[in-house]
């Protein structure tokens, strides 16, 4: 098939597929996926020595994965609407970045009256009911069975909800790139989101993420949600500490145990970086899951379009 397919077959292409995707996207759209198949990672802060291999074993595990936007990007419309580019920041690991998905957070506070410092892995929380999936228009981010939250750069338009949804406002937009290139430049999306994807590929071989194995001082474990639960409580129990991502937003499956309250934590965060704050269910809002009903036969219909052009253009 000619790469370059007509805009009316892709159409009609899509339209077809996203028939049988749509009509089974609604009823899995608001509902809770089930927790016992969860992979959650416990964080144990007092161990991090803020060394940064975890960092380097990330970026070298991802590194096929990062954009290679096109230049000059389309002007966009509204002109309100900018291109982010952070290609001439690929070095950056002091912050969250499409080509950084994981960074070293480093907190200067007192503790038991003695100035001290602690430093935290920072990254996506893979949030037990993610509203980066549920609520993404264009039914680019997914759930995986055992918990893991995924961005698919190949349906992706950049159009940041999944940034804006999310309370610690991980993902990070690069522009040039994706899909929204082929289909409306100036019209539709503005790049790709991207975040941590808990090096998926690697858990699916049985191995584990690469910033785990790099860590030298064993700061993280993996393992099924209840279990990480258990271990959580019972390190917090024994170092008299503060647990993190047991609840936050309805769950998480990143769990942090801290030898000080989390609240002093959050106050010596600085600012822009991802907060440490109590954070409600925002998916038991009930604007929010009626929000989930609407979008989610659009966003199989958006899934299928994508997935159809990608395939044809391929062929």
């Amino acid at each position: 098939m000619n790469k370059n397919i007509s805009r009316r077959a892709f159409l009609k292409g899509s339209i077809a597929a996203a028939c049988t995707i749509s009509a089974s996207a609604v009823p899995c759209t608001a509902q809770k996926t089930g927790r016992e198949k969860h992979l959650a990672t416990l964080i144990d802060i007092r161990k991090c020595i803020g060394c940064g291999e975890c960092v380097e074993a990330c970026r070298e595990a991802n590194a096929e994965k990062y954009p290679v936007p096109k230049k000059p990007f389309p002007k966009m419309y509204p002109e309100r609407s900018k291109p982010e580019d952070w290609s001439d920041k690929k070095e950056d690991r002091d912050q969250l970045t499409p080509y950084n998905w994981l960074f070293i957070q480093t907190l200067y506070l007192n503790i038991n009256g003695e100035e001290s410092s602690l430093t935290i892995p920072r990254r996506c929380m893979h949030c037990v009911n993610p509203p980066c999936v549920k609520l993404c228009p264009w039914g680019a981010a997914k759930q995986f069975e055992n918990g893991i939250s995924q961005i698919d750069d190949s349906l992706c338009f950049g159009g940041s909800k999944c940034k804006n949804v999310c309370p610690w406002k991980i993902p990070q937009r690069q522009s040039g790139v994706g899909l929204y290139l082929d289909v409306m430049p100036s019209l539709a999306g503005n790049g790709v989101m991207y975040k941590c994807d808990r090096c998926y590929t690697r858990l699916a071989k049985g191995e584990n993420p690469a910033c785990i194995d790099a860590c030298p001082e064993e700061v993280q474990t993996i393992g099924p949600r209840d279990e990480i639960i258990k271990q959580a409580h019972a390190l917090a129990k024994e170092i008299n500490g503060y647990i993190y991502g047991e609840k936050e937003n309805g769950g998480t499956n990143t769990i942090y145990v801290s030898p000080v309250p989390f609240e002093e934590l959050n106050k010596a965060a600085a600012k822009g970086e991802p907060h440490l704050k109590t954070v409600h269910d925002t998916m038991s809002d009930a604007n929010k899951l009626a929000s989930a009903m609407i979008i989610a036969p659009f966003a199989g219909a958006a899934a299928a379009f994508g997935k159809y052009y990608k395939s044809a253009k391929n062929s």
